[in-house]
């Protein structure tokens, strides 16, 4: 009996999602853009707070939380940090207006995924889930610059204080892989770019996140454009 193939197990969408978002119209924009994608309302879940979330992952697991910044009862991120504690493998995705340096940077550093600001398309959106439910990690093109910019001024500080250049810990195929990270590839889809196994790319991804002292893949991104390790 012929075995199906990996993009048949990949058309078969991860389940089920919790939404934490506090604004109706929002909610209800999400709950289209997920239809787009092939979500049926029985398997997303909405929360309207921190408590209400909390309340839902009582009940059961989920396969990807999307996570507003600013909610009624408190600060999204400190639920993704509990949500990373639990699971560090979870795809945390923040959707939200926060745009101001700290918030991103701490959002990243708790373990999201990935960022992405509410006044993106629905098409941008809807693309950016399907590269995080997928091991990606979506990050908007705002929010890039901004931690390139960030990434700059701690590099320009680093000079002021005359500090003496550091190699990088980074071997060049990993710098290669961890490029091709940084644009949202998956493990499979950077073994067929560079014609290496799967398992050889794990085990790269693997050495960069202990190399770097991260345990995800947006950690890893942003500690090497920090550092000046990507080109």
């Amino acid at each position: 009996m012929a075995q199906p193939s990996s993009d048949a197990f990949e058309s078969v969408l991860p389940g089920p999602l919790l939404i934490v978002e506090d604004e109706p119209p929002m909610q209800v924009r999400l709950r289209a853009i997920l239809a787009t994608l092939g979500y049926a309302d029985d398997i997303l879940s909405f929360a309207g707070s921190i408590a209400e979330a909390d309340a839902r992952l009582a009940d059961h697991p989920f396969a990807m939380v999307l996570v507003d910044v600013g909610l009624p009862d408190g600060n999204g991120i400190d639920l993704i940090r509990a949500l990373h504690g639990r699971d560090e493998a979870l795809p945390i995705l923040v959707i939200s207006a926060w745009s101001t340096e700290q918030v991103i940077v701490t959002a990243l550093q708790a373990g999201a995924t990935g960022y992405l600001l509410k006044e993106r398309d629905d098409v941008e959106i809807a693309m950016s889930i399907r590269s995080a439910l997928r091991g990606g990690a979506p990050i908007d093109p705002f929010v890039a610059r901004r931690i390139l910019d960030l990434s700059g001024l701690v590099r320009r500080a680093s000079v002021t204080h005359a500090k003496p250049p550091t190699l990088s810990p980074l071997s060049p195929r990993e710098v290669e892989i961890l490029v091709l990270v940084s644009k949202g590839l998956t493990n499979r889809e950077i073994s067929e770019v560079l014609s290496l196994s799967r398992l050889t790319v794990e085990c790269h991804v693997k050495n960069i996140y202990k190399k770097l002292a991260v345990n995800s893949r947006t950690q890893a991104v942003f500690e090497a454009r920090t550092h000046g390790l990507l080109p």
